[in-house]
């Protein structure tokens, strides 16, 4: 049987369609409307960086721009309709996802226990019942109301305190829960009283929770391989990603496609025909100039992106001033369906200051461009809470 063809263009069209990214989003960024976001999206990753707004604001916003930071926090804090956990890293996830990361709290609590006592400071192990015992006894806690006697000061942002330790092993093990934040702070008490009933006495065996997670990333992605699948909620090892894809296609549940990646090589896929179908009613992309967070969905693979963009992107935060080739946070800019560039811009007291924006090679930078470019950073200011744009001298770097 002859594999399925996909081109480049098309290929990034309906990954984008699938982010949420091709076409305009007109909701209102809250409720019921950013719980169909999250869902559609699968998770979006929380991060604290703050130069302009958090990733996981800047994410939502991309796709609803009425979409305000208090929206998402009401989610997790107040309808409960989702939680706070991790795929990748640290993520808000729909509630109705919470009984498959069963498996992901089992698999941490292993791998914790092997690797933390020669990795973590000592005495954690010790504290993880009088921790429970406390917010048991006095609800809702953070890791300053816990260790009173414990040094708190920290040698690296791993070398947290027992009690500290123990409260994040809870957490990743799935016995405490996220309650809500108080600015960035995160507060955990005890999961039944967090988690609603309806979505946490389900129970699913191992290979429900295997089939779930490979069937809603390839929906999430329209196409990958098996690791690129593993990979995208982190909670199935890639030999099960292997063994899935293998019955799924012995079955006809899926298919193999050749994908064009932006060098014009191709990369042996897994879809289905209900996706590739769905190409044909993809819209032309919209012209608009976005603003995504490094962390994006689009782009946080990104070995992915690259393959499939030509956007080679990493994070320069750790690299010495002097080595940097961009900035300490730079922003990829997507429009229509290329990334055309990326730009340093931070907020300074009440203006958003632009530093620099580099085209990719290739992309010219005309009045229209330019003009899109300056649109989005006008849109893009009430989110940030400023005043007014500012460009510094020399910004546009040909």
């Amino acid at each position: 049987m002859t594999r399925a063809r996909l081109d480049n263009q098309l290929a990034r069209r309906l990954f984008l369609d699938r982010h949420l990214l091709l076409r305009p989003g007109p909701g209102s960024g809250k409720e019921e409307d950013l719980d169909r976001v999250l869902h559609g999206l699968g998770f979006v990753q929380v991060d604290s960086v703050n130069t302009l707004a958090r990733a996981h604001d800047l994410i939502l916003w991309s796709r609803r721009g009425r979409y305000r930071p208090e929206a998402l926090e009401r989610l997790v804090s107040h309808r409960r309709s989702a939680f706070e956990h991790w795929t990748h890293d640290a993520a808000v996830i729909p509630m109705p996802f919470y009984p498959m990361w069963r498996m992901k709290f089992a698999r941490d609590e292993a791998r914790m226990r092997a690797r933390w006592p020669a990795a973590r400071r000592e005495g954690w192990e010790a504290e993880i019942d009088t921790v429970l015992r406390h917010i048991g006894d006095h609800g809702p806690a953070c890791s300053n109301d816990l260790g009173g006697d414990e040094k708190k000061g920290s040698s690296g942002w791993w070398d947290w305190h027992p009690s500290k330790t123990a409260l994040e092993f809870l957490w990743r093990s799935g016995q405490l829960a996220i309650c809500h934040r108080r600015g960035f702070r995160k507060f955990y008490d005890l999961t039944e009283r967090v988690i609603p009933a309806g979505h946490l006495a389900p129970r699913l065996d191992a290979d429900e929770i295997v089939d779930w997670a490979m069937w809603e990333a390839l929906q999430r992605l329209g196409f990958g391989t098996s690791g690129e699948l593993a990979a995208f909620f982190d909670i199935v090892t890639r030999d099960e990603a292997k063994a899935w894809c293998t019955r799924a296609l012995t079955a006809g549940r899926i298919i193999e496609a050749d994908v064009e990646m932006a060098d014009g090589s191709r990369r042996r896929s897994f879809t289905t025909e209900e996706i590739l179908d769905s190409i044909s009613t993809l819209p032309e992309p919209s012209s608009r100039v976005r603003l995504l967070s490094p962390f994006d969905p689009a782009l946080r693979d990104r070995a992915r992106a690259e393959r499939l963009f030509g956007f080679h992107y990493r994070i320069e935060i750790f690299v010495p001033e002097a080595r940097r080739r961009y900035g300490y946070y730079v922003f990829p800019v997507l429009q229509g369906d290329r990334v055309i560039g990326r730009i340093d811009a931070r907020r300074t007291g009440d203006a958003l200051v632009v530093r620099a924006f580099w085209p990719e090679a290739g992309v010219r930078t005309g009045k229209g461009r330019l003009s899109g470019l300056k649109a989005e950073l006008e849109r893009i200011r009430p989110l940030a809470g400023v005043e007014a744009v500012q460009f510094s001298s020399a910004w546009l770097r040909e």
